[in-house]
């Protein structure tokens, strides 16, 4: 949530993507940060020990929503 509130301030478009385990900590992470409307996307959990394969997987379920996420 740290660099996508620095590219905020920037005014860049910015994302954060996260494992669903940290949803929490994404929103609280933001509050914290003084911008409580910075966006985050959730990819399945867990991460760590996925294939390559099935990252590309999680990729192609959110990419749509990050895109929207940047764009709107």
């Amino acid at each position: 949530m740290h660099d996508t509130v620095w590219f905020e301030i920037q005014g860049l478009p910015a994302v954060t993507i996260a494992s669903s385990e940290f949803k929490q900590a994404a929103i609280t992470q933001r509050e914290a940060l003084g911008m409580k409307d910075a966006r985050f996307v959730l990819v399945d959990h867990p991460i760590q020990d996925a294939t390559d394969e099935e990252m590309r997987a999680k990729a192609s379920a959110v990419v749509d929503t990050v895109i929207d996420a940047l764009t709107s």
